[in-house]
């Protein structure tokens, strides 16, 4: 395991589990800004408890990297997904490249945990 791998796997980890656990509970200003992408609460709560899943994953993956490198891969799937989303509701830049670029750090996660 790599420093690296360490490092981007607790900064990945310090923005998912708020974010996520903050959807799970319904936090109002997320809800608006999410509902108006077209998902209901329901979804909203879904996405919430993948991205906790994965922040866990990664958490895990610290210990037994294969788990790492499949957190982070599906936190990647859901990242295209958020960029998707955005760019569908016609949201401008400033709101597609944040998923993007947390998907390339996700990306690089795993191929760190795959040679680790």
């Amino acid at each position: 395991m790599t420093v690296a791998h360490v490092v981007l796997s607790v900064l990945l980890v310090a923005i998912f589990a708020p974010l996520g656990v903050a959807k799970i509970l319904r936090q109002p200003s997320l809800i608006s800004r999410t509902e108006r992408l077209g998902f209901s609460v329901r979804q909203i709560q879904g996405i919430g408890a993948l991205e906790v899943a994965g922040a866990a994953g990664l958490v895990a993956g610290l210990f037994w990297p294969p788990l790492g490198a499949a957190a982070a891969i599906g936190l990647v799937a859901l990242l295209i997904g958020a960029a998707i989303s955005h760019a569908r509701a016609g949201d401008g830049i400033k709101d597609v490249v944040p998923p993007i670029w947390l998907g390339l750090v996700s990306a690089a996660t795993a191929v760190l945990a795959i040679v680790a």
